[in-house]
């Protein structure tokens, strides 16, 4: 599905695109043995005339991190901390972060190379108005003038805040809600513009629940005392908020806003729920909205979004939206007021003077995640960048750190990857050929996208003015969701991406039956174009089989190479499926990286399904590049262990305990030790090549591993 920016793209990244990879989604010294000899034991070192000359032959380099791996911890036991023990000891996570790691070491490279591609354009003496020079630079430099944000105050949200205080009636929340939305802030629900999920030629409008300012509707009712902590320095945040604005009672207007935001929490679907696309799809005209939602018109409300050449809506949560109407009528107008222009102050927080900005950050970033210190300004200012022209700077990255070769070999590994894919449903044991041949089908209409858009977003019509930050956010929001709901009626756009080429992420959207590898993560420990096939093929190439196996997983399996979700299952090939799903999920529930928390299997089932069969496509994948020939010794490892090192680097990672905790409540992904350990112990590949055995602490019995895929 494509945005409809009417709220934070960041907080609707995922609903927009479908399926991420992270959220928000990487020793022997003997030679290879044969095919009926014991896997070679991991050694103490890599020196050694045979690990030598096997290097030596090699056409390329391991492209594994040897200084990394802790080889006082065996890969029988805890694979992931073999490969990356040294790292977790010798790292610190970075005092302006939350958390730490491959996706963000490659992100602060690509946010450098954007960082001399932005400051160039806001140095310009002369930039031609209306050029992307002109748009990039003035809004960088309107985020980076600090002393004239500081003499503004609050006047950039004066407006924002006049309008919601001028409200009269809950008659007239339609228009106001509309309003809002169009620029970014907020309400009790939202709306975005994807493809129809029954009628994927078609674009409509969905409404989902929205509106919570902490991360989660579980922040509002565990009694744990981290969160009560949490409930406490929220109300505070909102008091503060409030106060900076002239609120004359802050304090009781605070607990007004947190009594609505618990009730409207309340009546919320919980994240599990909301991955059913069966349940979330609840095709409404206006007329049935209106009957589900007295007291607020969907007609009027519409219409002031311009998105009245709807077809209908898609209602995600219904019961939500009619439990939200009746809050709406029988909460007072004035905490309903007070609820909005908390809503606006804390969405332009960060634009605003240091005493808003200060209190946003002590909450979101310290109470929230436990960062230690606010992000530099600069890297602030290429993230806002980024936000509202994100592919006019994107197209200039791709020019300087995007080669066509790495596009062209990128272009190989899916092509193996597709065929690893097609021979293993062939070979699938617990598929019935009907199924076979539906799955099939689905694959040779998968659609693959890397590196880049061919058709780069016109930003014409975006009005960038100097000095006005505020009003450029503002503006770029209006844009995006006038973009978004310029596409209804009209047909599929099907050269649009939904990430920016220097975003380092991969997706796979399921109503356009496509995969999306943007440049930035087409680099080192991911893909290296220098480095030794098995190692690209355990890490890139998992990414890929991941992406691909997500048109399979729980809920990708629900739909057609079309895009339209339907039932192309048999009900036998249904419940093998699902028995096998079901013990994935047992296996995470029973993973725990914080006292007294738990990884949801149900809520990551999709992501854990991406992992394990993705590396298990891989695999295969790689198998038919080596055309039966036995790849060299590298740096003392076999090819069948390059390629699992290749994997259980491209996880390494750190997370502060605020930042665990809110992923394990609201992340469809595992940590990241279990994207590693929890897929290699299903795999029979990972035990040959590395010699686990039964007391290992890494094996399983073989009843108990999960094939999928």
């Amino acid at each position: 599905m494509s945005p409809l920016k009417t709220f934070s793209r960041r907080a609707w990244a995922r609903s927009a695109l479908g399926t991420l990879l992270l959220t928000g989604c990487a020793t022997t010294q003997q030679p290879a043995p044969s095919d009926d000899a014991p896997p070679p034991a991991v050694p103490a070192s890599t020196s050694g005339t045979a690990a030598k000359a096997a290097s030596t032959e090699a056409v390329r380099s391991l492209g594994v991190e040897l200084k990394h791996l802790d080889r006082g911890v065996r890969p029988q036991d805890d694979f992931y901390t073999f490969v990356n023990g040294n790292w977790l000891k010798t790292t610190s996570i970075p005092a302006d972060r939350a958390r730490y790691g491959t996706f963000i070491e490659l992100a602060d490279k690509a946010e450098l190379a954007m960082r001399a591609i932005i400051e160039e354009s806001a140095a310009a003496k002369e930039r031609h108005p209306g050029s992307t020079a002109q748009k990039v630079g003035d809004l960088y430099n309107s985020f980076m003038d600090t002393q004239r944000i500081e003499s503004l105050g609050l006047k950039p949200v004066n407006d924002e805040l006049a309008r919601v205080k001028a409200v009269k009636g809950a008659d007239a929340l339609p228009e106001l809600f509309a309003t809002l939305l169009r620029e970014g802030v907020p309400v009790p629900f939202g709306i975005f513009v994807g493809q129809d999920q029954k009628q994927a030629t078609r674009y409509i409008v969905y409404a989902t629940q929205l509106g919570l300012g902490l991360p989660d509707r579980d922040y509002y009712t565990k009694q744990e005392p981290r969160f009560v902590e949490v409930r406490a320095a929220y109300v505070a945040y909102i008091e503060k908020l409030l106060t900076l604005a002239g609120e004359k009672d802050a304090k009781k207007a605070a607990q007004d806003v947190m009594a609505f935001e618990t009730a409207l929490a309340a009546k919320q679907w919980d994240r599990t729920r909301n991955r059913d696309r069966e349940k979330t799809y609840n095709l409404k005209s206006v007329a049935e909205l209106d009957a589900l939602t007295p007291g607020f018109s969907w007609g009027r409300f519409l219409k002031a979004s311009g998105a009245e050449a709807t077809p209908a809506v898609i209602a995600r949560q219904p019961d939500y939206l009619e439990a939200m109407s009746g809050l709406l009528k029988s909460t007072p107008l004035p905490v309903i007021k007070s609820y909005l222009a908390f809503k606006v102050l804390d969405t332009r927080a960060p634009l605003l003077s240091s005493a808003f900005e200060q209190a946003n950050f002590e909450f979101r970033g310290k109470t929230l995640q436990g960062l230690e210190e606010n992000r530099p300004r600069w890297k602030r200012g290429v993230a806002q960048v980024n936000n509202v022209v994100g592919e006019a700077v994107g197209q200039l990255y791709v020019e300087r750190h995007f080669s066509p070769d790495s596009k062209k070999r990128m272009q190989e590994l899916v092509a193996n990857l597709r065929e690893a894919f097609r021979k293993g449903i062939d070979g699938l044991d617990w598929m019935s050929p009907a199924t076979k041949a539906q799955a099939q089908a689905k694959l040779a209409k998968f659609g693959v996208k890397i590196g880049y858009p061919d058709k780069w977003r016109d930003y014409s019509p975006l009005d960038i003015v100097a000095g006005d930050l505020v009003g450029n956010v503002r503006r770029g929001e209006l844009f995006e969701h006038q973009r978004a709901v310029g596409k209804l009626g009209k047909p599929i756009d099907r050269e649009e991406w939904g990430m920016t080429p220097q975003t380092v992420n991969a997706y796979y959207s399921s109503t356009m039956n496509e995969i999306v590898f943007p440049a930035a993560i087409l680099q080192p420990p991911f893909f290296n174009p220098e480095a030794d096939d098995a190692t690209n093929y355990g890490a890139i190439g998992g990414v890929i089989g991941h992406e691909f196996s997500h048109g399979f997983d729980d809920q990708g399996s629900r739909s057609d190479g079309d895009g339209n979700l339907r039932d192309w299952w048999t009900p036998e090939d249904k419940t093998g499926f699902e028995q096998r799903t079901t013990m994935l999920v047992e296996q995470y529930n029973g993973f725990s990286p914080l006292e007294a928390m738990s990884v949801n299997g149900k809520l990551t089932l999709g992501e854990n399904i991406g992992d394990l069969s993705g590396l298990t496509v891989a695999y295969q994948a790689y198998k038919l590049s080596t055309q039966g020939q036995t790849p060299p010794v590298i740096d003392g490892f076999t090819g069948d262990q390059r390629f699992f090192l290749g994997w259980g680097q491209i996880w390494r990672g750190l997370y502060r305990d605020d930042a665990m905790r809110q992923m394990l409540l609201t992340d469809p992904h595992s940590p990241p030790q279990y994207r590693v350990n929890g897929v290699v112990r299903n795999m029979p590949e990972f035990y040959e090549a590395f010699g686990v055995k039964e007391g290992d602490q890494g094996w399983l019995p073989p009843e108990q591993r999960v094939k999928i895929w």
